[in-house]
């Protein structure tokens, strides 16, 4: 059985974590097929939006200790390097919205994968553990990058210190995530978010995501700068194009992705 499932449809692709009786742990097979996946979602022109989910009860419950069992034969360079820092690469560095519908239990590196992406939807009973600290490790996959800048430097400490489960409610009111749905309706309205992000201006999107990474480290005038290269690039782009027609029009825009 695979461990990550794809599909697409309409623009979207799918991408499902599917270990469920694991609670979809990452070892290394899930790791180097999760990163074969989102390599292909940033070749392929049809898709449009990637949509990350999780299989069963629990969205990923993080590094799987099986594979980690014995801490004098623990390579941690390899496990990094080669498993988890592409996955977040390859999330940030795709010029295309990715979506994380957290489905159930987030923990640890599960945790932050799913903020590593553009948007992060959430059931009501999903919950989200920086569960490193439980075990002597610290935050990786990038959690000591984003975390801070959602939650602010205070909260996030506490969290990554104390490794505190945070309802999905919670995390809606501290700025961890975008929203949360009822667990009845979960999968249909964060689909339903895919297919929009699916249906916008792909190009666009792209490249305010770039603007969005740079944000972090340029400073005001070179952000300036940059949207002013980026809003050439779009001003250029058939979206642009289709957007203004439409509106002229009266009409709802189609756009390409272009």
């Amino acid at each position: 059985m695979s461990t990550v499932l794809f599909s697409k449809e309409d623009g979207v692709a799918f991408i499902t974590l599917n270990r469920p009786d694991k609670y979809n742990s990452i070892n290394r097979e899930m790791a180097l097929a999760l990163q074969d996946s989102l390599e292909s979602c940033a070749k392929d022109d049809e898709v449009r939006c990637v949509y990350i989910s999780g299989s069963g009860k629990g969205f990923c419950a993080g590094q799987d200790l099986a594979e980690a069992s014995d801490p004098a034969d623990i390579d941690f360079e390899k496990f990094v390097k080669e498993h988890y820092n592409p996955i977040i690469l390859g999330i940030r560095n795709m010029d295309k919205p990715v979506i994380a519908a957290v489905n159930g239990v987030a923990a640890g590196a599960g945790a932050n994968i799913a903020l590593a992406c553009d948007i992060v939807l959430s059931a009501e009973s999903a919950s989200f553990i920086q569960a490193f600290s439980k075990i002597g490790l610290i935050p990786d996959s990038s959690g000591t990058f984003f975390l801070p800048r959602l939650v602010g430097m205070q909260r996030a400490a506490a969290l990554m210190m104390t490794a505190d489960k945070v309802s999905a409610a919670e995390a809606v009111n501290m700025g961890m995530i975008y929203k949360c749905f009822a667990d009845d309706v979960f999968e249909s309205e964060s689909k339903k978010m895919a297919q929009y992000l699916a249906q916008m201006p792909t190009k666009g999107l792209g490249l305010t995501k770039r603007l969005l990474n740079q944000s972090f480290s340029n400073d005001l005038a070179q952000q300036l700068q940059m949207e002013m290269e980026m809003q050439v690039q779009a001003g250029n782009s058939y979206d642009f194009k289709e957007g203004v027609q439409a509106f002229l029009e009266k009409r709802k825009p189609v756009f390409k992705g272009k």
